[in-house]
């Protein structure tokens, strides 16, 4: 049944499609539905603490994770709990907000409900297929690992979304270790001992430069047979030069820097074929192709938005890009419908800022062409502004367009280096820098605990090397994938254990809607669709 009409309305003038209803509740509250617990969400529900309205944040997972920081889980240098605070801890004195652990998986936009999954979803012990009603909706879902459309090589390189992938890529490179101080062949042993970063994005170069201190520093006592020092570390990139997006002076520090801790940085080659135990590279040049032997794979190269932008742009039929992020209005709500907004990296928003005597100005974010990067800064300030445009809608004041300011860049190289980029103007390098990237990360980190923990635990990693959350878990036997285990007369159990652990689903999906999502697929407007590129994965794209 269609929910009562309210006769109060909020005018709201900026895409011109008239007033919206201020609430379908028969209590009279406006009903705010938020899905998706990170920068974005979180700032939204933290900015409507105070305001009348009724707030439910539906998410996937049970905590809000602070990504800069997941490189570092990734390398042992942090435990997951230091940069994850769970979402019913954060709002427990906020008396206006429910969470609810679940997934959205669908939209009813003339009942204006939610649709959740029910007891087929993997994220939760197997409620009911809720509906949440709402009389606004805010998605900000986030985004995922993109391959290119060759998603086959995600059990092989791994990227770095989620704390689970943060555990996977800690077990793989710790592993390497292991088995190469076990393994007897010269050649085998260098495969262990090569790592490949598919990506010179800040996630690759610091992911780089950590690993670079595991195996000079951190492990250097550790083994017997082995000198850790002797892996190789290899950033492989499509553009001509690491950190692409920041200014080439940086990026020239950055990968000076890089080869004196022993990274190796092969440029303006595409990664054209990943194994279980090879990379196969393709210079731009059209040089031949060749073949790197390593064992651990991590996939820093491109992103793409949570397929729920898909099944949003499917039910509203505004138009997405071809890396499914939802094209939104200058308020940062979907064309035709004032009462959905779509923020971080789910939203595609390309639209300059207007300057004070009301024309057009080509200084900061969004230029007119290039959507806003998919950077926290930007989830953050999406959030707030929301918040802030929901309390004037409350008093009957209409929206304002999002202006995004770009308080700059930065990423780190290793201990006592970084590069940071400043409003666009200032560069800084080395302690300096390093020093920022500190302080601005613990400042970010939620919760006091958390950042003290954090902070105690770099000092003791700058003054020992050492890095305390250097666990092994999950399956701890070689990594070997069925192509390796076919021989005939191979004993079953043997290659049940040898089989690549489970992997998550590289879009973030659960296996209890990937057949609805082929179908939706095939229904999807050729507008709406995200094509994949013909030919090889082109390399470069950063965090």
């Amino acid at each position: 049944m269609a929910p009562p009409q309210a006769d109060t309305a909020v005018p709201v003038t900026l895409n011109g499609r008239g007033p919206v209803p201020l609430t379908h509740s028969p209590e009279g509250r406006h009903r705010v539905v938020v899905i998706g617990g990170g920068f974005a969400g979180m700032n939204v529900v933290r900015g409507l603490r105070k305001a009348d309205v009724d707030v439910t944040l539906i998410d996937r997972r049970n905590h809000h994770l602070f990504q800069p920081l997941l490189y570092q889980v990734a390398t042992g240098s942090l435990s997951p709990a230091n940069i994850a605070a769970p979402l019913r801890g954060m709002f427990d004195r906020q008396s206006n907000t429910t969470v609810l652990l679940g997934e959205a998986v669908g939209f009813d936009m003339d009942r204006r409900v939610v649709q959740l999954c029910g007891k087929n979803n993997p994220t939760t012990a197997g409620g009911p297929e809720d509906e949440i009603p709402y009389d606004t909706l805010i998605v900000a879902s986030g985004s995922t690992h993109s391959y290119f459309g060759r998603d086959e090589w995600a059990p092989y390189a791994p990227g770095l979304k989620t704390i689970e992938d943060a555990i996977e890529i800690r077990r793989r490179i710790l592993l390497a270790f292991e088995e190469a101080e076990r393994e007897p062949d010269p050649d085998q042993r260098a495969a262990w001992m090569t790592f490949v970063l598919v990506g010179g994005g800040p996630t690759g170069v610091e992911l780089a430069g950590s690993i670079a201190e595991i195996a000079r520093n951190t492990l250097k006592n550790d083994f017997r047979r082995i000198d850790p020092s002797d892996a190789r570390i290899v950033i492989a990139d499509g553009g001509p030069r690491v950190l692409s997006s920041y200014d080439e002076e940086l990026s020239r520090y950055a990968a000076r820097d890089l080869r004196e801790m022993g990274v190796e940085i092969i440029t303006d080659t595409r990664v054209t074929d990943v194994t279980a135990t090879e990379v196969t590279l393709s210079p731009e040049d059209r040089s031949p192709s060749y073949t790197l032997q390593a064992r651990t794979v991590v996939w820093c190269a491109g992103v793409r938005a949570s397929r729920l932008g898909k099944r949003l742009a499917a039910a509203t039929g505004c138009p997405a890009d071809r890396e499914g992020r939802v094209k939104v209005e200058r308020n940062l709500t979907v064309p035709g419908r004032p009462e959905i907004f779509v923020l971080g990296d789910l939203a595609h928003f390309d639209h300059a800022p207007e300057d004070s005597k009301g024309g057009w100005s080509e200084q900061g974010g969004g230029k007119g062409t290039t959507p806003l990067p998919g950077v926290a800064q930007v989830a953050m300030q999406q959030g707030k502004h929301t918040a802030k445009t929901l309390r004037r809608r409350l008093r009957g004041l209409p929206d304002e367009s999002f202006e995004y300011t770009d308080l700059g860049t930065m990423a780190v190289i290793g201990r006592g280096a970084a590069v940071a980029d400043l409003f666009g103007r200032y560069h800084a390098t080395g302690g300096f820098a390093w020093l920022m990237w500190l302080a601005i990360h613990v400042m970010y980190i939620v919760g006091y605990q958390s950042r003290l923990l954090v902070m105690i635990q770099w000092a003791y990693h700058y003054v020992t090397m050492d890095r305390g959350a250097r666990l092994i878990t999950g399956q701890t036997l070689p990594v070997s994938f069925p192509a390796e285990t076919k021989e005939d007369g191979e004993n079953p159990l043997t290659a049940r254990l040898n089989a690549a652990p489970p992997q998550p689903d590289p879009h973030g999906v659960s296996d209890a809607t990937e057949a609805a999502e082929r179908v939706l697929e095939a229904t999807l407007p050729a507008a709406t669709r995200t094509p994949a590129p013909a030919g090889s994965a082109a390399v470069g794209a950063q965090r």
